[in-house]
């Protein structure tokens, strides 16, 4: 019986005698020695291959990278029993060249016990801290589908991987990859936990979603102080966490920060400003390296700003031009910050337009923010939120064109980063003052909107599992 085993080396040998070689002289073109060939080709039973003979193999007889490993798979088990060895090559191999066939086929066969999970789950974190974060996704979603413990470290750690990897532009494929995840977070070892409850935080807030975004926060703060003891008045206790993604003082200072924009989003500014000073000033957190003091300095700054922010949110524009000269001297609080002048602007009627000239918004300009402080996805979404107050702005000033023309920028980029709040508030706000548009931005906005039918990227999404009352 011809097997996939035997098509290979019927496939070796026929290529090597359309190529004229012998043993030996096929041996030194492949840079295999001719007693190996010989046993692979006429051993009974014929000596396994190995995968980089394989491919030493196929370069020699004039193939492309990848012949036969639709066949290989069954050299991986030896009369049925997996040989982990040979497999893991072979699944490296395969994820260098981009042969997920094959790395499907081969979980499949694994998956038949249920035990090799342990060894793919290490395979996946082997490639995971090579930095080969997209080649571990199969390993993970492997190690996901089919560990039987559902308790398990190795299954909690496999989400989180998931989760991170799939946190990008795309808001909606985030916050679906965030509900998946949740449920997970508390089985994860307590320093991986930091760094899950900081990206679920960041993903409700690019999302707006204030309520979840806090107990992410709430969380946040009781994991530090119950298992690291952070505690202010007691420094010297500190349990510093090991293998963490970024300094701890970045961690406890986001537990307040994130607190604080939580509650203000959600209309509770004074409550929001008791929480500015738990990060106004860390220097007293122990043992800060130059990393630590950066996070530190940063922590300052922010403070400095929604202190003004939160004035201005209660109707107090009295430090406006103190304000102001502050983003001078730090741009890279400009763009977070003139998104929330802009909703005091709209909220109380304040004239900014001196503001918006300092900063050269203006209509006729190309507003240029420094994009290279924030994540990608934190950049883009505070910029659909940045053009639609600047709409709400010069639309409450009958300023009509200005206004429908970012309403449309505005509601272009929530289409392009999946943003179906921002999307729903953009085209709200374009049938509101529709009357007033040239039939250029109608058909501009019908041919978004088409657009949106058309590929059905918006759609409904799950509730979050945190307990929300």
């Amino acid at each position: 019986m011809i097997t996939n085993t035997t098509t290979i080396r019927l496939e070796i040998e026929k290529g090597i005698r359309q190529k004229g070689h012998s043993l030996s002289s096929f041996g030194k073109q492949a840079g295999i020695n001719r007693g190996i060939i010989s046993g692979i080709l006429n051993g009974n039973p014929p000596k396994s291959i190995s995968i980089r003979q394989l491919d030493l193999m196929a370069e020699a007889l004039g193939h492309a990278e990848g012949w036969m490993y639709e066949y290989y798979v069954d050299e991986c088990f030896i009369n049925e029993k997996a040989d982990w060895r040979r497999i893991k090559a072979f699944l490296l191999r395969c994820t260098e060249i981009g042969r997920y066939d094959c790395i499907k086929e081969v979980l499949d066969r694994l998956m038949e016990d249920l035990n090799n999970t342990i060894s793919i789950f290490g395979l996946a974190e082997e490639l995971y801290a090579e930095g080969k974060v997209q080649e571990s996704l199969p390993f993970y979603e492997c190690v996901i589908e089919n560990e039987k413990h559902q308790h398990s470290e190795r299954l909690a750690i496999s989400h989180y991987r998931v989760f991170r990897a799939s946190i990008g532009e795309n808001t909606e494929k985030s916050f679906r990859s965030a509900i998946r995840f949740e449920p997970y977070r508390n089985r994860l070892p307590e320093n991986l936990m930091l760094d899950a409850l900081l990206q679920l935080a960041n993903v409700y807030y690019t999302l707006q979603d204030w309520k979840t975004m806090e107990y992410c926060a709430d969380e946040l703060k009781l994991l530090l102080e119950q298992v690291y003891k952070i505690d202010p008045h007691y420094p010297e206790k500190i349990i510093a966490p090991k293998e963490t993604e970024r300094h701890i003082v970045v961690y406890y200072g986001q537990s307040f920060l994130l607190k604080s924009v939580a509650l203000e989003s959600l209309g509770k500014y004074l409550d929001a400003k008791s929480y500015i000073s738990g990060y106004a000033d860390l220097s007293w957190f122990p043992d800060l390296d130059s990393v630590g003091q950066k996070e530190v300095d940063k922590f300052k700054l922010a403070a400095i700003a929604n202190k003004h922010n939160l004035d201005l949110l209660m109707g107090d524009d009295s430090n406006l031009d103190e304000y102001v000269n502050f983003l001078q001297r730090h741009p890279n609080e400009i763009l977070p910050s003139i998104i929330v002048i802009l909703e005091a602007a709209n909220k109380y009627n304040f004239d900014i337009k001196n503001t918006l000239k300092t900063f050269s918004i203006s209509f006729d300009s190309e507003i240029n923010f420094q994009n290279d402080y924030y994540q990608k996805s934190t950049y883009k979404s505070r910029l659909v939120t940045f053009y639609y107050e600047l709409a709400l702005y010069f639309l409450i000033r009958e300023l009509h064109n200005d206004g429908i023309k970012y309403v449309l920028k505005s509601l272009e980029m929530a289409l392009e980063i999946v943003n179906k709040n921002k999307v729903l508030d953009c085209v709200s706000l374009f049938e509101q003052f529709k009357a007033f548009s040239t039939d250029n931005q109608k058909e501009f906005y019908e041919n978004l909107i088409r657009g949106v039918n058309n590929d059905a990227k918006i759609h409904i999404v799950a509730k979050s599992s945190f307990d929300i009352n």
